[in-house]
């Protein structure tokens, strides 16, 4: 058995990226905090997401329990996967995992920054932090088999480059999470107002949309009063290099888009 492991700190998007990854490099079994799932179905083990305390969920998930670790071992001899996906925080977690598994080396590292733009862990940091949110790998149907389902947010569809889908993803709440951080809508309309209004050639704020349901997204228009023949492009560039910077600094995360719209054109 051919062992790959897919590490990062939590919140980097790990389990949201586990499938994609699998797909392209044909492995058919994951580990993923203290579970293991075979051809996108949960076969064996315990989600450390059950647990109420960090403590015991990092225990579960390098199956520091005996019995977990032996339900887990039975079914890998069982299934004989060629190739298996071990995902963890870091090295020395994955370690303690193939020991616990008693997994061959040698183990082929594979960094979550890899394989994920640095804006979208960034995004994924964000998710995390603000609302709680942690993905299982596998569909809702399997998770609703676990009773889970008042924890359940959403359950989304990944799809290779070529759109085919390869499976499922259920976004949780673990107890263990500590609530969620709310933005009120007012804040962030403030500061697009506030930077906008640095640009002497911005005339008005007309119009502000945002979500935070996926990743964070903010779409600004603008009037705007510029001489004949100045080049637009440029200066929006500006304007969403100042919402970037000002929205990391003021909210510690940045939209993973910020588009921007010019409603008026006021020629001076």
């Amino acid at each position: 058995m051919e062992i790959y492991a897919l590490y990062g700190t939590s919140g980097t998007g790990k389990s949201t990226s586990a499938l994609q990854l699998a797909h392209q490099m044909d492995i058919s079994a994951i580990i993923d905090d203290g579970i293991l799932i075979y051809q996108g179905r949960k076969v064996a083990g315990t989600s450390a997401k059950y647990e109420k305390t960090k403590i015991q969920a990092v225990k579960r998930a390098i199956f520091h329990y005996r019995d977990h670790a032996e339900e887990v071992r039975r079914a890998l001899a069982a299934l004989r996967p060629q190739r298996l996906l071990v995902i963890g925080t870091s090295k020395r977690m994955i370690e303690r995992i193939r020991e616990a598994l008693d997994l061959p080396t040698p183990v082929r590292y594979i960094p979550i920054e890899a394989i994920k733009p640095a804006h979208e862990i960034e995004a994924a940091r964000y998710i995390r932090e603000t609302q709680g949110k942690h993905v299982i790998p596998i569909p809702r149907v399997e998770v609703e088999k676990d009773f889970w389902q008042r924890m359940i947010a959403s359950a989304q569809q990944i799809f290779s480059a070529k759109k085919e889908v390869i499976g499922e993803t259920t976004v949780v709440h673990p107890p263990f999470t500590g609530g969620r951080i709310l933005i009120h809508p007012q804040v962030l309309r403030k500061i697009v107002q506030v930077t906008c209004s640095r640009f002497p050639y911005v005339s008005q704020v007309k119009n502000m949309t945002y979500t935070f349901e996926d990743v964070p997204r903010l779409q600004v228009s603008l009037d705007v009063r510029l001489p004949y023949g100045t080049s637009i492009p440029p200066l929006a560039r500006e304007i969403q290099e100042a919402l970037h910077q000002e929205t990391s600094h003021c909210l510690n995360f940045a939209p993973v888009s910020i588009d921007i719209r010019i409603m008026r054109l006021q020629l001076v």
